[in-house]
């Protein structure tokens, strides 16, 4: 059975840097865990990617907070999750937007041709996560797209349960509510 877990975005700007916030670093254990489980050649990871001219963006001007600048240390994967990716040589794509972009030859590169089972764990549920449930859910039609609630979070408690209620509501199956 192809099945892929897409850690989104675990990165230490959204854990305990530019726009980290409490709890999100609680996560982490539970991650690298899953990480582990389903091993070489079944996770992807997500990876937010902006570059100097942030605050010129269109969402750095909605958002205007310096994060996730590649080659940072804000940048990189957080924790226990980065060694448990790094051991199992993760393929890490780098995503200019919330969602990953399904028509980049980059992007589809790294993704599998086929999958049947895809998990999204990591941050933050309300933009990113549920971002690339969406993506994901039109690239695989016939996948079963699952997200672990225990493992994602938002800095909006109230926002992360409506986003966990409309990814549901578009059929992905939400767990560990």
């Amino acid at each position: 059975m192809s099945k892929y877990l897409f850690v989104i975005d675990y990165q230490k700007d959204f854990v305990d840097g530019a726009l980290g916030f409490p709890g999100a670093d609680k996560l982490d254990p539970g991650i690298a865990a899953k990480v582990r489980d389903y091993g070489k050649g079944h996770v992807i990871c997500t990876r937010d990617t902006h570059f100097a001219n942030y605050l010129e963006t269109r969402e750095g001007k909605s958002l205007p907070v310096v994060h996730c600048v590649k080659g940072t240390p804000g940048w990189a994967l957080y924790g226990e999750t980065a060694k448990a990716c790094e051991e199992i040589d993760a393929p890490c794509i780098d995503k200019l937007s919330f969602g990953i972009d399904c028509g980049d030859p980059a992007v589809l590169a790294v993704l599998p041709e086929q999958a049947e089972e895809i998990e999204l764990v990591g941050l933050v549920s309300n933009i990113c996560v549920i971002s690339n449930a969406v993506a994901l859910q039109s690239r695989y039609p016939q996948a079963t797209v699952t997200v672990d609630a225990s493992l994602t979070a938002s800095f909006d408690k109230e926002m992360n349960e409506k986003a966990l209620d409309v990814m549901e509501s578009f059929q992905v199956q939400v767990k560990n509510r």
